[in-house]
């Protein structure tokens, strides 16, 4: 920044202009008033002198000659000229002149009296520009005392832009010293999770295969024991309850203390003996062999439940709707959120609903009499909710969030109960599977990945080569909708991809029928799809005047009875098709006034529920 010295500089410029251009003005009126001033002057001089000359020419009356008054100006015209023109005569010239040197007098005068004019406005303009001057010097030197001010402020301002530039740097450093330690943590506990999964799997195999050393222990008594009772000789005469508790005590001390063949003496005498296998020898050899095999299969059954082994549990069946009833009008209207709602799900037991929205927290309503009755607000969500799912028995809500995770909250607790780290984008979609204790997340990172709620651990991920939108899961299928157009089938006990079905447009929500028969796919070509997944093809393609996909996340969903699919326009309008005609069934508008983001329908068909960007839950009935 320049100084005081450059600051002076342009306003003497300034002022030394003015005063050139106020020396000119006066230096071209001067010269114009030197040139009148001296004219005057000697009209003044030929005036005086004419009115001597005239006095002179006046005859007095005791003249008689003229010749005794001539003087040396008539003496030269007498010399200059033969004719002596008549006093009269000089006096009417002399008249002629006196007059028009009169006029030319007057005229100058006049001239004078103008310019003196002209002179007395020049000077009061000149008196007012240098008052003007001098205000506008007074205002410079104002202006530079301000500038000076600013300038300092300026200097302060920067000095602490440096000082806070130092202390943001410093913070920079830090940040990054921290984020180095956090990466080297989190490694840490990845490389412990994982010798912890490690050790775990080790050890259920030792379990496993001490239980198996037991059970054939075990197996070899009893065969030893089945031996032994195969051998043993009876009297006809000993009643069968007798053998049967006799043969199950022997049996019973075989299995600790290893006995001697056990003879049967008849009470007759020694000499006849003979082996007899009674019946109740045999049908006591056959109840044992049914119980070894019962056992193997319960050691069998329990083997799974092991750490080593996977559940395979499944949830109960939802019931079905038998036929869903078409909403036509808005029930109850509420600003549900601080921001725009994103995803809205139903428990299957349809009268609980949850919400989540871009403000990071997940409401739970209860419907009752048609309104929606806050319930209960989830928190601990990383970032905006993309996806809200219930597990089949409706104790759980799995929330897809921006913050890379997807996150697990049990019903009636506020807080989260697990998060599913792993992705490096958005997870754009989480869903529970059929199985328990498993989910599925699809994300922006290319991947899709399988989840083992008990241990909050990732199972499997597949890579994929485009963006992933939104996923469902059937018995042994997993679906997922891609920004690639396609949308792709994986095997739930395979590694790889079984099939792709493209469709026109950007997919943005998938919907599986409850039968597991039929997909219903939404696009960013403003159109919905009905896939029927016996013979992987789309069946139908829904369209409508004024349908349009209002967003990357828009949802379109199934009845509970598969009849109709509805989906939310950008103009706040819901779409409801029939399924079985393809015809456009309703169109439903009013409450919404931004661009509908999910609806969800609930699994009686008795109603429905949409939510927007505006903030708004509208319950249909």
């Amino acid at each position: 920044m320049a100084g005081p010295c450059s600051t002076g500089a342009p306003a003497a410029g300034w002022k030394s202009h003015i005063v050139r251009q106020l020396r000119r003005r006066d230096r071209m009126q001067k010269a114009l008033f030197l040139e009148l001033v001296p004219a005057y002057n000697r009209l003044l001089e030929k005036a005086e002198l004419l009115a001597r000359f005239s006095e002179k020419l006046q005859p007095e009356p005791n003249d008689v000659t003229p010749s005794t008054h001539q003087g040396p100006w008539e003496e030269e015209s007498w010399s200059n000229s033969d004719q002596v023109p008549s006093p009269a005569t000089r006096r009417e010239k002399w008249q002629e002149e006196k007059e028009g040197l009169r006029l030319v007098c007057g005229e100058m005068a006049y001239q004078v009296v103008e310019k003196s004019a002209a002179l007395g406005a020049l000077e009061s303009e000149l008196e007012e520009r240098r008052r003007r001057l001098a205000a506008l010097e007074a205002q410079v030197a104002q202006l530079r005392e301000k500038r000076a001010q600013q300038v300092s402020l300026v200097d302060a301002r920067r000095a602490r832009n440096v000082a806070q530039q130092a202390a943001y740097e410093a913070l920079r450093s830090q940040a990054r010293l921290q984020e180095a330690a956090l990466r080297s943590l989190q490694e840490e506990a990845r490389n412990l999770l994982e010798r912890l999964v490690q050790r775990k799997a080790r050890a259920a195999a030792e379990r496993n295969l001490r239980n198996e050393r037991r059970e054939r222990a075990k197996q070899t008594l009893v065969s030893q024991e089945l031996k032994k009772a195969a051998k043993q000789t009876v009297s006809i005469s000993e009643s069968p309850e007798t053998l049967g508790n006799e043969i199950r005590e022997k049996a019973e001390m075989t299995l600790t203390v290893p006995a001697e063949p056990v003879f049967l003496e008849s009470e007759a005498g020694e000499k006849w003996k003979r082996p007899f296998r009674s019946a109740s020898a045999t049908s006591l050899m056959l109840s044992r062999c049914v119980d070894v095999v019962k056992g193997l299969l319960d050691f069998k059954k329990r083997r799974g439940h092991s750490i080593g082994g996977v559940s395979e549990q499944q949830y109960q069946s939802i019931p079905v709707c038998v036929a869903a009833r078409l909403p036509t009008w808005a029930q109850d209207v509420l600003d549900a959120h601080l921001s725009e709602v994103n995803a809205v799900c139903f428990a299957p037991n349809s009268s609980l609903l949850a919400t989540g929205g871009a403000d990071r927290l997940i409401h739970l309503w209860n419907v009752v009499g048609g309104r929606l009755e806050a319930n209960q607000t989830l928190e601990g969500a990383g970032g905006s909710i993309t996806s809200v799912n219930f597990d089949p028995s409706g104790s759980q809500v799995l929330a897809a969030t921006y913050s890379q995770a997807a996150q697990l909250w049990k019903v009636g607790e506020a807080w989260s109960k697990e998060t599913l780290s792993g992705h490096t984008d958005k997870v754009t979609a989480a869903k529970f599977k059929l199985t328990r204790h498993q989910a599925v997340t699809g994300s922006r990172d290319r991947t899709v990945k399988e989840w083992d709620l008990g241990r909050a651990y990732c199972s499997r991920t597949i890579n994929v080569y485009s963006y992933c939108n939104d996923v469902v899961c059937g018995d042994h299928v997993i679906i997922s909708g891609h920004n690639d157009q396609k949308i792709r089938f994986w095997d739930s006990r395979g590694p790889h991809c079984t099939q792709v079905i493209p469709v026109q447009g950007r997919v943005t929500s998938l919907s599986l029928s409850h039968d597991q028969l039929h997909l219903l796919s939404c696009s960013r070509d403003n159109t919905l799809k009905v896939i029927d997944l016996r013979v992987s093809n789309i069946r139908q393609v829904f369209s409508a005047d004024g349908f349009k996909c209002g967003s990357d996340w828009t949802k379109a969903v199934f009845s509970p009875d598969r009849s109709y699919a509805v989906a939310g326009s950008w103009d706040g309008a819901l779409y409801i098709w029939n399924v079985d005609t393809g015809k456009l069934e309703s169109i439903l508008q009013g409450p919404h006034c931004a661009a509908v983001n999910a609806v969800a329908w609930c699994y009686s068909g008795s109603h429905m529920v949409s939510v927007d960007q505006a903030r708004k839950v509208v319950l249909w009935h």
